[in-house]
């Protein structure tokens, strides 16, 4: 039986447009990418759910704001762990795939320098010198076997931490998150401003065509 139209919940006034949404998609990897990868194979039939691939404010934002923190919370297994997470979550998971590139070989050094001196800054005593610290952070984004699992590159890399692992996880906690929190509030405000400023042209548009209608030829 049909719903009446009054009864019928409101639609969202923060829809993108088509255009916008053909356009955001074209950025992220496709549906069948992501299911083909190889290290999101585990996860299996839950890549089908339907809400991991819409385009809608919360579900970006979320995203977002998930594949920055693993991207910059872990050196491995980040896309691994972001799709996980927007899995449970039913937040967009091309975005979520795709923004843990917020870490790469530019951003990387200057990255887990900043947390490294952020961790120390916070619990108040050098626990390394700048010239070791700087080797430990070369090593743990030397390239690892291509053959190896996550386990494998994630112990490679607990192994590599050294003396500057406590710092270095502080830092990288605080960043992580304070990134990823901001991130989600600002792509949800971007976006309501967005929707709002389109559907503000839209008026404008119908307001100036019902005020100069076409004559028929």
């Amino acid at each position: 039986m049909a719903v009446p139209h009054m009864l019928r919940p409101p639609a969202s006034p923060y829809h993108l447009t088509p255009f916008m949404k053909h356009r955001l998609k074209s950025w992220l990897p496709s549906a069948e990418k992501i299911r083909t990868n190889r290290w999101l194979s585990w996860l299996g039939p839950a890549l089908h759910h339907p809400r991991l691939w819409h385009v809608r404010r919360k579900g970006v934002a979320l995203g977002l704001a998930l594949g920055v923190f693993f991207g910059l919370m872990l050196p491995v297994a980040q896309i691994p762990g972001s799709a996980a997470a927007a899995v449970v979550l039913r937040a967009n998971l091309p975005m979520a795939v795709a923004s843990t590139l917020v870490t790469n070989p530019v951003t990387f050094g200057p990255i887990y320098y900043a947390a490294y001196r952020l961790g120390v800054a916070i619990l108040g005593k050098e626990h390394a010198d700048d010239p070791e610290a700087t080797a430990a952070l070369m090593e743990i984004h030397k390239e690892p076997d291509a053959s190896a699992g996550w386990l494998e590159r994630l112990h490679s890399w607990l192994t590599a931490i050294g003396s500057i692992g406590k710092p270095l996880f502080l830092g990288l906690a605080i960043l992580a998150t304070v990134s990823s929190i901001t991130v989600y509030f600002l792509v949800s405000e971007i976006w309501i401003w967005k929707t709002r400023l389109a559907r503000r042209h839209r008026t404008r548009r119908r307001t100036a065509a019902s005020l100069h209608p076409r004559e028929d030829q």
